[in-house]
């Protein structure tokens, strides 16, 4: 008789043309200072960003001290992982850590691999299943999930149990195990684990990001607006569903006018900021309508971030299905799939894109219906403040008493001044500032040295260029070190000692 498992655990174009798109749409370093090091050779430690280093601590108590070494460790253990599936070959069965003791455990299934996972500093543990196996019949349960019962929500490798769980609704154990007989697997190698869990789908609403409707074709998110967001009429009508976000279209005007709104499901989040393709965001500060002639930019999930200038505003323009007036002409090109998507202006939404003419390969005129009238016709409100990640301008690093200047390669880290020290004859403030190249992140430690050892006192470790420190001290021997975490490129560091 076969015994399962039963474990509780609430978890986890044309002229006039319209631009919606067929769901098939889809360095050289710089040179180094001389005397440019390793950061380790300078005594610094594993940087870890202090957004990450918050949310361990919030999340998982891991302090903030010990977030570098624990990464450290899950580092290493990667590292190690890869490595032995790679010679272990088909006795593998997976690989898990201890963060808590730094331990980390390697499944095999022949006990004679045993000794090549204690050699490479894991301890090995004898399983009846491969990982191989287990991935099979993972993959079986996929083949059969069209005939999945709503009480099975999830399923999934569990290598510390060497099995594979199945998650089960509340009465829904009769139908996990015929789901399980017919995708074939062996009864003996699933773990049933019983859950209120419920899926869905969460997703940042974000200006000019793809979002689909009904599954057959592609439009852009607007702009976000409380509780989902705008974009064009044109791409659906009041009832129609998306995904990518998940929503449902609560208005729509076309033709005539050309926009819509969808209220977004649960899950989902608006956010003020428009991507622009290219890592990062524009946050949105406002929609103050700019003037004809000023350069605007359009976000779309075909073409990604272009710009151009506003030839006109009140247009109107006659598609197939009718005319349509009031819109924001421009010499910005777009293409199918684009429709929907931003326009902006420094930081202020201007409208959602309509259509055109042309391509981005040849240029062409494209029209969009401004974002105001749409968030007066529906009573929305604008979502702003999306967080941009422009990085910040390189400052000058002035008003110091002394400036030292020099370039690193990614990964590089120098002390100043030349790669010795400077002796402070007295208790007081040492304010250090630095000015990194733009895009890149440098970092900035102050040590000061006890006999024979380096010590740091004070750091900056943003994800900036810039970095600043205020350090109050005591007389001694110290050293400013400028580490290039990522990126290349010049630095002014600037100094002020008592």
């Amino acid at each position: 008789m076969t015994r399962h498992t039963w474990r509780v655990a609430v978890t986890a174009c044309a002229a006039g043309a319209l631009l919606a798109g067929p769901m098939a749409l889809g360095s050289t370093a710089a040179p180094s200072d001389p005397g440019s090091v390793r950061p380790d050779q300078l005594g610094i430690a594993p940087k870890v960003d202090p957004g990450i280093a918050r949310a361990l601590e919030r999340d998982l108590g891991i302090s903030r001290s010990d977030a570098g070494s624990r990464l450290t460790f899950q580092a290493r253990a990667s590292s190690i992982r890869d490595d032995l599936a790679q010679r272990l070959g088909a006795t593998y069965a997976g690989a898990w850590v201890d963060p808590t003791k730094n331990v980390m455990y390697v499944g095999v299934a022949d006990g004679t691999a045993a000794a090549a996972v204690r050699a490479a500093g894991a301890r090995a543990v004898v399983v009846d299943h491969t990982l191989a196996e287990l991935e099979q019949w993972q993959a079986s349960l996929d083949a059969a999930r069209l005939d999945a019962p709503d009480q099975v929500p999830s399923w999934y490798v569990d290598v510390t149990t060497n099995s594979v769980v199945v998650s089960v609704r509340p009465g829904g154990e009769v139908a996990a195990q015929d789901l399980v007989a017919r995708a074939g697997v062996p009864a003996g190698s699933v773990t049933f684990e019983a859950t209120e869990e419920a899926p869905r789908t969460f997703i940042d609403i974000v200006g000019g990001n793809a979002y689909t409707i009904g599954g057959t074709s592609r439009c852009s998110v607007g702009f976000a607006v409380t509780g989902g967001f705008v974009s064009a009429g044109h791409c659906g009508r009041v009832g129609a569903t998306t995904a990518s976000p998940s929503g449902t279209f609560r208005g729509s005007s076309f033709p005539g006018n050309d926009y819509a709104w969808v209220a977004a499901a649960s899950g989902n989040t608006p956010v003020g900021a428009v991507n622009r393709y290219d890592g990062t965001r524009v946050s949105v500060a406002g929609s103050t309508d700019a003037a004809v002639g000023a350069a605007v930019c359009r976000s779309g999930s075909t073409t990604g971030w272009r710009c151009g200038t506003i030839q006109s505003r009140g247009a109107s323009v006659t598609y197939a299905q009718g005319t349509v007036s009031g819109l924001i002409r421009t010499n910005v090109c777009a293409e199918p799939g684009d429709s929907g998507g931003s326009l902006i202006a420094g930081n202020q939404a201007q409208g959602v894109t309509s259509g055109g003419s042309g391509n981005c390969s040849s240029g062409g005129t494209t029209y969009f219906q401004p974002v105001n009238e749409i968030l007066s016709a529906y009573g929305l409100t604008l979502i702003t403040g999306g967080g941009g990640t422009t990085p910040p301008p390189t400052t000058a690093c002035s008003g110091y008493a002394s400036s030292y200047q020099g370039t690193l390669s990614s990964g590089a880290a120098v002390a100043q001044p030349s790669g010795g020290s400077v002796t402070v004859s007295r208790s007081g403030t040492i304010r250090l500032c630095l000015a990194g190249p733009s895009g890149a992140d440098f970092d900035l430690y102050l040590q000061k040295r006890s006999g024979s050892t380096w010590s740091t006192v004070a750091q900056g470790t943003t994800s900036s260029a810039n970095e600043a420190i205020t350090y109050s001290g005591t007389a001694g021997t110290y050293r400013y070190v400028v580490l290039a975490y990522s990126g290349s490129g010049s630095y002014v560091l600037g100094a002020t000692t008592p």
